[in-house]
């Protein structure tokens, strides 16, 4: 059985770029389970389409207009929507909160599971996202659920926008980051939990590097 990797948790929990580096020591494949459900969203954008219409969304996504695929360049993840590399593009505030809006469907989360269990069927893999470790890898070798407080999260998303030039007060991201927290763990289907063989860390008080040893720690541990 190869190494497999499920780290769940809430938005804004460093889950992407943690698992980015985590994988990397290991020598294993990353895959950004978020990603896949941005590029849904930001499809539905792009094409004029409320990601509130779960009908028309879930159509699209049944009847194969919408295939999202993921391809790795060096290591790193690049996220595909009929064919073309959106990576650069989903990590915008609109396209997040669409995501979280088209992940609550049925149709959706069966198409993008699906693709995600192939792809960690046969090779060594961390995935991270919502639901990996309750849905998508519920027999993987070591499960985490990574948090920390709505306040830390969204302090530290409040960094990376301003760094970006974006200067949404800090109210307004925390409000957003709660908002997230009830509807990612109050959707009917999939909703955010930790699975019961998960162990949980929390980097409130930790550092990017402190977190990430206690991850590779646990790894170890489990191997």
């Amino acid at each position: 059985m190869p190494l497999t990797i499920a780290i769940d948790g809430p938005v804004g929990a460093g889950k992407s770029t943690i698992s980015d580096v985590v994988a990397n020591r290991l020598g294993i494949l990353h895959l950004d389970t978020g990603a896949m459900y941005r590029a849904v969203g930001l499809y539905m954008l792009d094409n004029g389409i409320d990601p509130q219409d779960q009908d028309t969304v879930s159509s699209l996504c049944e009847g194969g207009r919408v295939l999202v695929d993921v391809r790795y360049e060096n290591g790193s993840q690049r996220t595909l929507v009929n064919g073309e590399d959106i990576s650069g593009r989903i990590r915008a505030q609109e396209v997040g909160q669409a995501a979280s809006c088209v992940s609550r469907y049925p149709a959706v989360r069966r198409m993008l599971v699906r693709r995600q269990q192939e792809m960690a069927k046969d090779q060594p893999m961390l995935l991270d996202g919502r639901d990996i470790g309750t849905v998508v890898l519920k027999d993987a070798t070591v499960k985490i659920y990574l948090t920390a407080s709505p306040e830390s999260r969204a302090r530290r998303r409040m960094l990376q926008l301003r760094e970006k030039g974006d200067t949404t007060p800090y109210e307004e991201i925390l409000a957003e980051v709660n908002a997230r927290d009830y509807q990612d763990t109050h959707r009917e289907t999939d909703p955010l939990r930790r699975a019961e063989d998960a162990v949980l860390v929390d980097s409130s008080d930790l550092t990017f590097d402190e977190t990430v040893s206690a991850i590779l720690s646990l790894v170890e541990a489990k191997k």
